[in-house]
């Protein structure tokens, strides 16, 4: 049986445990600049077998919150390097989540204030955030416009050279972002691609980016050091298919012969129930496609895990277990889970934004009261 706090072989690297910090979006990071505050905060965290990094804006235009990370500039990729050193240096690994938002952003936070761009022209009933008047706050996102065709194959290299970068800036690993109504997410699924041409219609043209993006990202770094995160039922930012399962199942198909480290699977609605109401979805179903397809790499499994349900879950088919907001108040979350020990509560008004405070201050086991 597996235990949750084992070692386990990923790709290249040995991980000390099953337990994956999930990316988590903080909004730290002023001018997407990763900092010192950033270095403490993932450094306090190592003792997870693997962190994977907030998502990080492969370009500008990629770029959907105020003060996110990136990872095209050379400051950016400065900054970074402490991160990624201090993690290091207390024995963890970290891999970096590659992002582009898609129409999920807001014309304030384009280059030269354009619209954001999507699959076809159609507004995300969501929010992001922006910081005005110094003040952090939640506005509705603006009118997307559609990619052409002929700017596409730009955005596959994006996420290549952005994977480039990571490694440069001393990443493990790089994931994917294929998730959240971001925008491969919004190329996959029906509610948000109206496209006529090959990337739109079919089940496989609809595919058509995220495979590429994939091979593009593994041709650059390694596909052992390849991950992907993928949501198939999440409503999150105003996503929805008609199809899901056929959907999926085509896809895990289709990534197998890839050779992919891991897929991430966020199992329901991101941050929110496990089961959504009027979409089922088989998750077993789509492992089992995977396998049958000749798929090697590990099955991450997220969403409202705690260590009951966790160790539940890797008795059955996952291998490692991504945990995301108990990482947020809990810097020492793997010895906590492994004592059964009580968990920090969530300060929730600290979560996007700030300083030091609802971000590095949460205090570890056997801290004085006071």
């Amino acid at each position: 049986m597996k235990s949750l706090f084992e070692p386990v072989q990923l790709g290249p690297l040995q991980l000390r445990n099953r337990i994956v910090m999930a990316p988590l979006t903080r909004n730290r990071a002023p001018g997407a600049v990763p900092n010192a505050l950033m270095a403490e905060y993932y450094a306090q965290r190592a003792g997870a077998g693997l962190i994977i990094s907030e998502a990080t804006a492969i370009t500008h235009q990629g770029q959907g919150y105020a003060d996110v990370p990136g990872l095209y500039g050379t400051e950016q990729l400065d900054g970074w390097k402490k991160v990624t050193e201090a993690v290091h240096a207390r024995g963890g690994r970290i891999f970096c989540q590659l992002w582009h938002v898609g129409r999920v952003s807001h014309v304030d936070l384009q280059p030269g204030g354009g619209k954001p761009v999507a699959p076809s022209a159609i507004a995300a009933k969501t929010k992001t955030f922006l910081i005005q008047d110094g003040r952090g706050g939640f506005v509705p996102t603006s009118e997307p416009r559609a990619l052409d065709a002929g700017e596409i194959p730009g955005i596959v290299r994006d996420f290549g050279h952005a994977a480039r970068n990571a490694l440069s800036a001393g990443f493990d690993g790089v994931e994917v972002h294929g998730a959240n109504g971001y925008l491969i997410d919004q190329f996959l699924k029906t509610g948000a691609n109206l496209r006529g041409d090959d990337y739109g219609g079919s089940i496989e043209n609809r595919a058509r980016l995220l495979l590429e993006v994939v091979r593009e990202v593994c041709a650059e770094v390694g596909r052992e050091r390849v991950g992907l995160r993928l949501s198939p039922v999440t409503p999150a930012n105003d996503i929805v298919d008609a199809e899901p399962q056929k959907l999926f199942d085509h896809v895990v198909k289709q990534l197998a012969p890839l050779g992919l480290a891991y897929l991430h699977l966020i199992e329901g609605a991101t941050g929110g129930p496990r089961e959504v109401e009027g979409r089922p979805f088989d998750y077993a179903a789509m492992l089992h496609a995977w396998r049958m397809a000749g798929a090697k790499g590990a099955w991450m499994v997220n969403n409202g895990y705690d260590r009951a349900l966790a160790e539940q879950a890797l008795a059955h088919a996952a291998d490692l277990v991504a945990f995301g907001r108990p990482f947020i108040s809990n810097p020492d979350l793997v010895e906590r889970l492994h004592r059964n020990a009580p968990l920090n509560p969530l300060v929730r008004e600290t979560l996007y934004g700030g300083g030091a405070q609802g971000y590095t201050d949460y205090p570890p086991l056997g801290t004085p009261a006071g």
